[in-house]
């Protein structure tokens, strides 16, 4: 009797047996093959919430310069030049045709930012700048490209001291045209600045601000043309671009020597965001029509452009 009993145990155990290889080889490959069908849709996932965020980013900066523009009855300007530093007054920062920064200085106080634009602690004007130009924003980066970053460089107009670092937060947007005032930013010297009656073209078909193309294998390098200033950087690539040369995709090619684009573009995969003076934004292909996209550029060229196009 118990040798019967003994025998079932062992029966009874020995039909409790584990994987074999096989069936463990077989099971490491069908997760390997979830996971592979997995992680594109994850990654494309990932990447339409960080085209969300950009646009986000974008509309609470439309809000800001429609806020400027209820405020001080203009849009910003673009400012002076890069070499210009934020400008103070007595303290205070300048506003209107009065200010050398660009554009992202003047909306400062409206997208949660006013104690940048006031200059922080600072007690001397000199102070207000530094804190002005190196404070990061993360509503003027696209999170598909980068974080919010940083470049550190002897910059001569913020200190006049060969010896001294400067710190300036950089930025992923601007506006348009740079020097050739046909758009609906407009820089100190060309005149006042400009107000939403201005935009006689239509604002539903002007562009405000678009991202800007960049050359990835350079970003945070100081001595390029386009992404060292910073976003208070006054009438420069920085903060402007021209809506005359094709939008891209952003390029990673560090042989190229290309280290700046007048270009819009962006590191999002067929298209890039725009926000129109009238406060809409939209996505626009890289490959629009030339043509199409030079108007969109400018405020009051007389030209038409149909909303189908693009």
């Amino acid at each position: 009797m118990d040798q019967m009993n003994n025998h079932m145990l062992r029966k009874h155990v020995s039909s409790r047996r584990g994987f074999t290889l096989i069936e463990a080889l077989v099971v490491m490959t069908l997760i390997g093959i979830l996971i592979a069908l997995l992680l594109p849709a994850v990654q494309h996932m990932r990447s339409v919430a960080r085209r969300t965020q950009c646009s986000n980013n974008l509309r609470q900066i439309s809000i800001a310069f429609h806020s400027h523009h209820d405020q001080w009855k203009s849009f910003p300007t673009a400012g002076s030049d890069w070499g210009s530093a934020p400008t103070y007054i007595n303290g205070s920062p300048a506003t209107g045709a009065d200010q050398g920064a660009g554009w992202g200085f003047q909306i400062l106080p409206f997208v949660e930012a006013e104690a940048v634009w006031r200059g922080g602690s600072g007690t001397t004007d000199n102070e207000r700048q530094r804190v002005a130009v190196g404070t990061t924003n993360p509503v003027f980066f696209c999170p598909d490209r980068r974080a919010p970053m940083t470049v550190t460089y002897r910059d001569f107009y913020i200190s006049r001291n060969p010896n001294d670092l400067v710190t300036h937060a950089l930025c992923d947007f601007a506006s348009n045209n740079l020097d050739d005032d046909t758009g609906a930013i407009r820089a100190s010297g060309f005149g006042p600045p400009l107000r939403m009656q201005d935009i006689t073209d239509g604002t539903s078909t002007t562009l405000l601000i678009g991202e800007k193309r960049l050359n990835l294998a350079f970003m945070g390098v100081a001595g390029r043309s386009d992404d060292n200033e910073g976003y208070t950087c006054g009438n420069d690539w920085d903060t402007m671009r021209n809506a005359n040369y094709p939008p891209g995709l952003d390029t990673k090619d560090e042989f190229s020597g290309e280290k700046g684009f007048a270009n819009f573009g962006s590191s999002h995969a067929g298209a890039f965001n725009v926000l129109f003076a009238d406060g809409a934004v939209r996505p626009i292909s890289y490959s629009i029509d030339a043509t199409v996209f030079s108007r969109l550029g400018t405020r009051a060229e007389g030209q038409p452009v149909d909303l189908k196009g693009f």
